[in-house]
């Protein structure tokens, strides 16, 4: 089975953790389609062989992803995209590419840079 996540490599020069890359990839890979809903996703074992990661790794990342509605795994029947990582608009991807690109230069933490996006959220309502 092809997936666009066999392509993925952690960035050595990102100080963000391996398992904490192949989530954002994930999500990303969801959100902009590429990842299409009903879509399985290759096996832990698979996955961690294919990166060269330890299965526990991708299990986490797996667990992560589920825990926020993204995918649904159902034992042996392997991890499916649920309906919950709809396509997001193209511009808002971008804008979320750019803010993490920003967040990594000036060394923000992640859970930074969700507070920052969060109050950002609050002050457009």
């Amino acid at each position: 089975m092809s997936s666009p996540l066999e392509t993925f490599s952690p960035d050595p020069a990102d100080d963000t953790p391996p398992y904490r890359q192949l989530r954002r990839r994930i999500a990303a890979d969801i959100a902009a389609g590429e990842l299409a809903v009903g879509e399985k996703l290759p096996s832990v074992r698979a996955l961690a062989t294919t990166l060269g990661m330890a299965p526990n790794t991708v299990a986490k990342v797996y667990k992560e992803l589920e825990a926020d509605g993204l995918v649904r795994t159902a034992g042996r029947a392997g991890t499916v995209v649920t309906g919950a990582g709809a396509k997001a608009p193209v511009g808002v991807l971008r804008a979320a590419e750019r803010l993490a690109t920003e967040a990594r230069r000036a060394g923000m933490s992640e859970d930074a840079v969700l507070a920052v996006t969060r109050a950002a959220l609050n002050a457009a309502e």
